[in-house]
């Protein structure tokens, strides 16, 4: 695998931001490690941090350059501070460019496939929510996503009064959430109507973590709905430890292409 740490200017954003990529590598005299590629342009997992994290957080805490390297997977791990994936009220435009921006820049910089099936997206907490969202108002983008101990239920959030400053910076009015296209459940509910094309969704939560209400409350909302979701839960909490094993299960879960033949490397 190839590890990338690209600074780059948003003007989206208008300032300077940074992502990791990891990009497929052909090998098989790396020690402990064989990677593969399924050709010039990769399939790609969008990998989203949680509030309290940054680009980096993927890397310093989970194997996930180790996981992806059989797979011929991409991976883009951006940067989007505390927005909640957002453009928000108060600041800056981070759904439009995790939503356009990005993946124009990234496809523009590396080798990364374009195509709807070799788009997925996933994340933690905040970022379970970012996926989603991405997912559901974008299904003609992205054929998968993952939540893992997501705060999926936004509207719930917002209601925290210690966070409430902050929550309203990022989303306005808290009374006008509720059906926007910042709420997952009213997204759901409009893919579920819509004629187009309808992602896969995964979903998890440790049963001990203070996000599980929420997440059983949008798991409970979605399986009424024609959509397909595939839900696990266990013992956890919300830490590293399981979310480590967890990726590694949605990364088994993902609808990758196996029809192409892997390129090898050669010692």
């Amino acid at each position: 695998m190839a590890l990338i740490h690209c600074d780059f200017f948003s003007e989206v954003l208008d300032i300077s931001t940074a992502m990791y990529v990891i990009l497929p590598q052909p090998t098989q005299g790396q020690i402990g490690l064989k990677g593969r590629s399924f050709g010039t342009k990769h399939p790609v997992l969008y990998l989203l941090h949680g509030l309290s994290d940054d680009h980096t957080i993927w890397l310093r805490r989970t194997s996930i350059e180790r996981y992806v390297a059989p797979l011929g997977l991409a991976v883009v791990m951006p940067a989007v501070n505390r927005s909640f994936y957002t453009d928000m009220e108060r600041g800056y435009r981070y759904w439009t460019f995790i939503s356009q921006e990005l993946p124009e820049i990234a496809r523009s910089f590396f080798p990364l496939s374009g195509e709807r099936e070799e788009n997925f997206v996933a994340g933690l907490s905040m970022g379970g929510y970012g996926a989603f969202k991405l997912a559901l108002r974008h299904p003609e983008k992205f054929a998968a996503a993952a939540s893992l101990s997501g705060a999926l239920d936004i509207v719930s959030r917002v209601r925290d009064e210690a966070r409430q400053p902050e929550f309203e910076n990022i989303f306005g009015d808290p009374q006008k959430l509720i059906g926007s296209d910042n709420d997952l459940f009213h997204l759901a509910q409009k893919v579920a109507k819509s004629t187009g094309p309808k992602p896969l969704l995964y979903q998890c939560c440790g049963t001990e973590d203070f996000l599980y209400p929420d997440n059983i409350r949008f798991r409970d909302f979605f399986r009424r709905l024609p959509l397909a979701l595939t839900y696990e839960e266990e013992p956890g909490t919300h830490e590293w430890g399981y979310w480590d094993r967890k990726i590694q299960r949605v990364l088994e879960w993902l609808p990758l292409r196996k029809d192409s033949q892997p390129v090898t490397g050669h010692p």
